[in-house]
């Protein structure tokens, strides 16, 4: 299963860090990795001696494949090793995650941070690597002694504990961040001018006197305060010619009621009131 956003005409961006998941329990987990590697170009996926092996057959690979939702090719071209020693083996410069302090006098980074450097180095040339440990307790110390600084993530310090596919999201974003200008894939295009003064200037005048005629601005003497905070409620909406035009018939219809048979069947050039929108 694929989700909304997969569009496989479009060129799959690669490289980036290696992500080595070191002894990961569960094979739903190791997908929804590779999902999230997906997601920000990953395309270096490591895999240090999985609790139930690794899922190529059966119930573990149809739910290993489900969780990664389209990134399948990320499940079928990871690597496996017994050891971190023989996973790191390649790299030049190894980030550990952790989530409490181990006391080991290591640089320590958010994502936010570490990412730019390994983003600077790998343009050079070198092989960076993040680890992640298992679920339930993390990396060992000695397991965190193999790498070079920390990454951990600014959280809740009352719950610290995250998802690893959670974690490796985080990390994958902002090596995204890094890496490229990180500009959001699409923008709403604009339909509708912006209304000239002037209709908005007509809209408030329409709006002011049938409030008034309505007996909103009580007491009298606030008119002048109530006017303007009104008028600057609309003015912080950047009003188009189409959202005037629509708010004006509203206005239209609340004050005069339904339209009658006769009257719907009449082209808007046949009367004085505003077309409806």
């Amino acid at each position: 299963m694929t989700g909304a956003g997969t569009d496989h005409s479009k060129k799959s961006l690669e490289g980036g860090p290696a992500i080595i998941l070191v002894r990961p329990q569960l094979a739903v987990n190791i997908g929804m990795c590779a999902r999230a590697m997906a997601n920000f170009g990953l395309s270096d996926f490591r895999l240090v001696s999985p609790r139930e092996g690794w899922p190529r057959t059966g119930a573990l690979k149809k739910g290993a494949n489900a969780a990664a939702a389209g990134a399948v090719h990320l499940l079928d071209a990871a690597k496996l090793y017994d050891s971190v020693e023989e996973a790191i083996a390649d790299l030049n410069f190894v980030w550990a995650t952790t989530a409490r302090e181990r006391g080991q006098a290591k640089r320590v980074l958010t994502p936010a941070e570490a990412m730019p450097e390994t983003a600077a180095q790998l343009a050079l040339g070198e092989k960076h690597g993040v680890l992640f440990g298992p679920e339930r307790t993390g990396m060992s110390n000695d397991e965190i002694m193999l790498a070079d600084a920390i990454i951990t993530f600014p959280v809740n310090p009352a719950y610290a504990s995250l998802n690893l596919a959670q974690s490796v999201l985080l990390v994958g974003y902002e090596w995204m961040r890094a890496s490229s200008e990180a500009k959001a894939p699409f923008t709403e295009p604009e339909r509708w001018p912006a209304a000239p003064r002037e209709m908005v200037t007509s809209f408030f005048e329409y709006l002011e006197t049938e409030a008034e005629r309505a007996g909103f601005f009580r007491p009298v003497s606030k008119l002048p305060v109530m006017r303007r905070n009104l008028r600057n409620i609309f003015h912080k909406m950047r009003l188009t010619e189409q959202d005037v035009r629509t708010l004006r018939g509203l206005i239209v219809r609340l004050v005069e009621g339904p339209r009658t048979e006769a009257e719907k069947r009449k082209k808007p050039a046949d009367t004085k009131e505003p077309a409806d929108p």
